[in-house]
């Protein structure tokens, strides 16, 4: 007997969500020899300057064996530099270099013009309350 569900799959449905619109990011992160998780540590450090590395980690949503690996291919290629912080040596720091944040100038613009077409395609209203019930929903679902 298979079990029976009141609600939609609200996992499922997020991902597809976030599939549908980074189909339309994909090709140009591919064109600049990008992963998604190196797109959003440099998302991250173009909107932060230079950032913890465990602070990258829970804004990038990138788990820390991970993002090492991420890192290291980044800093090999020239995008970002790690550094041991100033005020605590226990900790490392990440700073995009000139080159890491040419590249999010230059992808900012097709982000940026996807996201006025799904303004254009929605409507301001409808996007800005998506944005705020995505808000809530990852409130709501924060641990106690």
């Amino acid at each position: 007997m298979a079990p029976r569900f009141a609600h939609r799959n609200l996992p499922r449905l997020l991902l597809q969500a976030r599939e549908a619109v980074m189909a339309h990011t994909r090709p140009s992160l591919r064109e600049h020899g990008l992963s998604d998780q190196q797109w959003r540590v440099l998302r991250v450090l173009g909107e932060h300057g230079t950032v913890e590395t465990g602070r990258v980690a829970r804004e990038a949503f990138i788990l820390g064996p991970s993002l090492t690996g991420v890192l290291a291919r980044m800093e090999r290629d020239g995008l970002i530099t790690r550094e041991r912080d100033p005020l605590d040596q226990r900790r490392t720091v990440v700073a995009a270099t000139p080159r890491g944040l040419e590249l999010v100038e230059s992808l900012s613009s097709a982000v940026e013009a996807h996201y006025a077409w799904m303004e254009k395609s929605l409507g301001k209203q409808n996007l800005r309350a998506l944005y705020e019930l995505l808000d809530q929903v990852i409130e709501l679902e924060k641990p106690a």
